[in-house]
């Protein structure tokens, strides 16, 4: 079988992961690299082996070489990035959040649908295995229909330490977390139709909002609430954990912290441990986001062999960025936002 043969742009914090997921990925290897950073570029190219490095994008794609470009870059630069990698007829992932805007987003997808080429999200907290696990439970039919869930990611985590432009940006919690949380709530229980959000900043030595609450209107006519919050102390810290609480026609679900998967329906409650694998690389507790990062990067070159679409397309991850715009307007003015007309 042959291999795809990857250029990855962007060797920053969450870069080190995508490199260890590709490196454990069966049919792709990693062939360049690219950073405007030489420190940064030198210390991924030494500890993978990438001998091809560059400090200039539009170089990589002359040189070329290469079938695909994974970009883990910071969002400003994903427009041109994914633009010149369609101007190259190269498909494409893009780290999150997709882009600055939801017309840079749209303008995105349309460059590669023209250009004939696949993009991806690398949104990849739908791959984590517990929250699989919900989705799995709940196709089954074991809870009935659903009406209500909630998606919940608490914690007072100090994320700044690692990644401290997080600090810098008037945006914060919804665009750098929620947006992962709002993918989960449309995975599971379905698009959204619209919106209504609160937010505030707890924080004082950051610019953006630490603390948000959203109620969402699913197509299907359930409701479901996402909160998230870095402004949370606990007894038990749960980061980097998703908790989640599902209700049904038949019975209920609930995702515990500590990966406790607990089922009820009329035949009692089941309980099960739905942990996520520690790679060999990977390190508590980011070992859940580690595992999905290898499984979102797999799944990429599983669609790219089939011709098949990935779960994160572009397409599809327009309708997550739509609930992070919306999250924001309905926060601003304190009014639901109509999600469709976004999209429109």
């Amino acid at each position: 079988m042959a291999q795809f043969r990857g250029a990855l742009i962007g060797c920053g914090f969450f870069a080190v992961n995508q490199m260890y997921g590709w490196r454990d990925v069966e049919g792709a290897e990693i062939v360049a690299i690219c950073d405007r950073d030489p420190e940064r570029l030198k210390i991924v190219g030494d500890t993978f082996g990438i001998e091809r490095r560059y400090l200039d994008a539009s170089e990589l794609f002359r040189d070329g070489g290469f079938d695909f470009v994974d970009i883990a870059t910071t969002v400003r630069s994903h427009r041109p990035l994914v633009e010149l990698a369609a101007a190259h007829r190269l498909p494409a992932i893009c780290q999150k959040p997709f882009a600055p805007t939801l017309a840079d987003a749209k303008a995105m997808v349309k460059a590669c649908r023209d250009a004939g080429v696949p993009l991806m999200v690398h949104e990849n907290f739908r791959w984590q295995t517990p929250i699989r696990a919900v989705r799995e439970v709940l196709a089954t039919g074991a809870i009935g229909t659903p009406f209500w869930g909630r998606f919940s990611f608490r914690s007072a985590y100090d994320v700044f330490s690692g990644q401290p432009y997080l600090a810098e940006g008037e945006r914060f919690i919804i665009e750098d977390l929620g947006i992962h949380t709002l993918d989960i709530a449309r995975y599971i229980l379905g698009d959204v139709t619209s919106l209504t959000a609160r937010t505030r900043r707890v924080n004082p030595r950051i610019k953006g909002e630490d603390v948000a609450t959203i109620l969402l209107d699913h197509d299907s006519g359930a409701t479901s609430i996402v909160d998230v919050s870095y402004a949370t102390r606990l007894a038990d810290e749960p980061f980097p954990e998703t908790l989640i609480e599902l209700d049904g026609s038949e019975g209920s679900i609930r995702l515990y912290k500590g990966y406790r998967l607990e089922v009820t329906n009329a035949a009692g409650t089941t309980t099960s441990d739905v942990a996520p694998a520690l790679l060999p690389w990977a390190s508590r507790p980011w070992h859940n986001i580690q595992e999905s990062v290898l499984a979102i990067q797999q799944h990429w070159v599983e669609q790219l062999r089939s011709g098949a679409e990935t779960s994160t397309s572009g397409a599809d991850n327009l309708k997550t960025f739509a609930l992070v715009e919306a999250a924001y307007a309905s926060a601003a003015t304190g009014q639901p936002v109509d999600v469709r007309k976004l999209l429109a």
